[in-house]
């Protein structure tokens, strides 16, 4: 068995275990730094939008001997706005995007920039206008996405497990969309459609992880009153160990083929919907996974911890441990006196003591060899049938008196 396998084993077992839930305060530390440094981006530094969101145009066309300077001043000095973004996209494609311009103004731009670099006729650069309406509406309706997702999943995890797992799990959904969202801003990465159905597909597979450990949580905690044999942090923790290597197999398994996407849109392919899907699908799975193991169980054990029931449990396995480790103590320090009070004032400490059923001629030959005063007189002779030795194989059938001839 591979060791993987064998650890694999030993946690579903408990015999190693990490105290995942004992750490909460860490892990809530952990992640309140995050989420300070990504609020603290979407608020100096805010979201870029995508055109889709806040309209525009959008000209794409292939100069391969172009520089993202000439292609600023060209599009500026042909009308095309102060806010003017360039993109380079692949090795010789641009993508170029301007505020709204009238119908007049987009044919003007476009027209110089196949003049100024060579591409032949106006209609080779490809010119797509978004309307800042159509934007509105695809905000809107992915927010409406957002809260009808949320509402489902609450009714869903309220009726198959309980209100504080469906808590648990909201708290978990919110740190990953504000992390994801958080490094967006950070980084200057642009937000387009495509982000939107990215960050709807990791809320699923983050609430995938936690409700399969809170499957677990459920198995391990079912009947925990009845036999009142460890508290429900413990058992959560046990289930949250059980589960850690599927979560993590899983984890990896997605994120490798997410990684390759990401590395091909970035280095190749350059600036695109590809990239957007990938990067947040990339950086949502990654805090998804954390959220599901420190974060959405931690808290489930917190509100659990609440209960009367289950704060009295606590209290009284608490008690028994202290109890017993009190019992311990005072069996090592009554053995410790006990063998102090058989030995001499004089003897050896580390000597050994003589059993109770030990011989005690054996204990009278000892006391003899040792010279203590009195031992051979005082010690009293063995009592029952003398022990005869035996005879060897050499000296049966020879007769009593009579030596073997060599």
């Amino acid at each position: 068995m591979s060791r993987l396998g064998s650890l694999t084993g030993r946690l579903y077992r408990g015999e190693v275990s990490f105290d995942f839930v004992g750490r909460q305060r860490l892990w809530y530390k952990i992640s309140g730094a995050i989420l300070l440094i990504a609020i603290a981006a979407l608020i100096f530094r805010g979201l870029d939008y995508s055109v889709d969101f806040k309209g525009g145009v959008v000209y794409q066309f292939t100069a391969p001997s172009a520089t993202a300077t000439q292609v600023t001043s060209t599009v500026a000095n042909a009308g095309g706005g102060s806010t003017i973004t360039v993109q380079r996209t692949g090795a010789s494609s641009w993508r170029v995007v301007t505020p709204a311009l009238g119908q007049q103004a987009e044919y003007r731009v476009q027209s110089a920039i196949a003049s100024q670099f060579g591409i032949g006729k106006p209609g080779n650069v490809s010119l797509q206008s978004v309307g800042a309406t159509w934007g509105r509406e695809i905000s809107q309706k992915a927010l409406e996405a957002l809260i009808a997702f949320l509402i489902v999943i609450v009714i869903y995890l309220s009726i198959a497990f309980e209100w504080r797992m469906a808590t648990a799990a909201l708290v978990a959904l919110a740190h990953d969309i504000v992390i994801t969202i958080g490094v967006y801003a950070l980084a200057g990465f642009e937000v387009s459609p495509a982000s939107v159905i990215g960050l709807l597909t990791i809320l699923g597979y983050s609430l995938y992880d936690t409700v399969v450990v809170f499957d677990k949580v459920r198995e391990n905690t079912a009947g925990l009153l009845a036999t009142r044999r460890t508290s429900y942090s413990d058992a959560a923790n046990l289930a949250l160990n059980q589960t850690l290597v599927r979560s993590i197999n899983t984890s990896l398994i997605a994120l490798l083929p997410v990684a390759s996407i990401l590395a091909v849109s970035v280095f190749l392919l350059g600036n695109g919907e590809l990239k957007d899907l990938s990067l947040v699908l990339f950086v949502g799975m990654l805090s998804g996974t954390y959220s599901s193991i420190c974060i959405a169980t931690p808290v489930l054990a917190d509100l659990k911890e609440r209960q009367p029931e289950y704060r009295q449990l606590r209290k009284q396995i608490a008690q028994r441990a202290g109890s017993a480790k009190r019992q311990a103590k005072a069996a090592v320090a009554s053995a410790v006196g006990a063998g102090s009070a058989g030995q001499p004032a004089d003897a050896d400490p580390g000597a050994e003591v003589p059993e109770a059923g030990e011989d005690a001629g054996t204990a009278a030959t000892a006391a003899v060899a040792a010279g203590a005063p009195g031992a051979a007189s005082g010690a009293r002779r063995p009592t029952g049938p003398r022990q005869q030795p035996r005879r060897t194989s050499a000296s049966r059938g020879r007769p009593s008196g009579k030596k073997k001839r060599r």
